[in-house]
């Protein structure tokens, strides 16, 4: 087998959302450089520009990072930052969505409590923001290129210290059956979710209660340890690769098999005969 299995060598694909050394972008953007392919970083803020421009040639071995900033709730941003990334970058292999935000500030409340803004927010933020890079980076699209975004293994679930964020992340789960077909009327981009189950990452921190769901997912997984932001990252590069031609409008789950494990024996005997 060859050295470019992922036939990535040479190519470029925009990376939204990369936070730290710990999130899934980080992780995404050092293997795509690992596989001879050139992140280009969008981030929120000028002080996170600056704390990866300095910490990016060590963590994850580029010389130059080529890193814009964009905060996705200014729309008038969103389609001068795309265009000046096409023209300076262009034609882009791909787009990593891995953006996320809910307003926990006032701590959780029940799901009925939830407030319009921060809902509303919420859904901007973290689904339709998608749509919105997806369409100003249509144009700097190769006819093939693919995109891929972070949800979470299953929305179907009334997780309590989830809050509003599962029904938003099904939003964006949705979205990408619909973005694969309007985008297929003159294309051949793809749209694939990676369905990630529970990680330690800085934004998971901020979740009130996310700890004790964490080490009740551990108990789950079927071996018994945690899943790796490196392995939702590594199949977020299989989606980007030519390797998953074959797969558009999908959601692959990464939970480590979790969802098959919730009436484990001991599970079932620590809730009912508690010691």
């Amino acid at each position: 087998m060859g050295t470019d299995f992922l036939k990535l060598t040479g190519k470029r694909v925009v990376v939204a959302g990369v936070a730290n050394k710990r999130s899934v972008g980080f992780h995404v953007a050092r293997g795509l450089v690992e596989a001879g392919c050139e992140p280009i970083y969008i981030v929120r803020t000028d002080a996170r520009r600056d704390e990866l421009i300095a910490k990016l040639p060590r963590l994850a071995g580029t010389d130059a990072p080529a890193v814009y900033v964009l905060d996705v709730e200014d729309e008038a941003a969103i389609g001068p930052v795309c265009a000046r990334i096409g023209a300076e970058h262009g034609p882009l292999a791909g787009l990593v969505h891995s953006i996320a935000f809910a307003n926990y500030e006032n701590g959780m409340v029940p799901f009925h409590e939830t407030g319009r803004a921060d809902f509303l927010q919420a859904v901007q933020i973290s689904a339709f923001s998608l749509v919105e890079l997806s369409r100003a980076l249509k144009p700097h699209f190769e006819d093939d290129a693919s995109v891929v975004t972070i949800s979470i293994s299953t929305t179907r679930m009334a997780s309590e210290n989830y809050g509003y964020m599962a029904p938003v992340k099904a939003a964006l789960d949705s979205s990408i059956a619909f973005l694969a077909k309007s985008f297929s009327a003159d294309s051949r981009v793809r749209f694939n979710a990676v369905r990630a189950g529970l990680l330690k990452t800085s934004s998971s921190a901020g979740i009130p209660g996310y700890l004790d769901s964490y080490l009740f997912a551990e108990m789950s997984i079927l071996r018994k340890a945690a899943l790796e932001t490196r392995e939702v990252a590594d199949t977020a590069l299989f989606l980007l690769s030519p390797r998953s031609s074959g797969i558009n409008g999908q959601g692959l789950v990464v939970d480590a098999g979790m969802e098959l494990n919730y009436f484990d024996k001991s599970i079932v005997a620590g809730a009912t005969r508690p010691s």
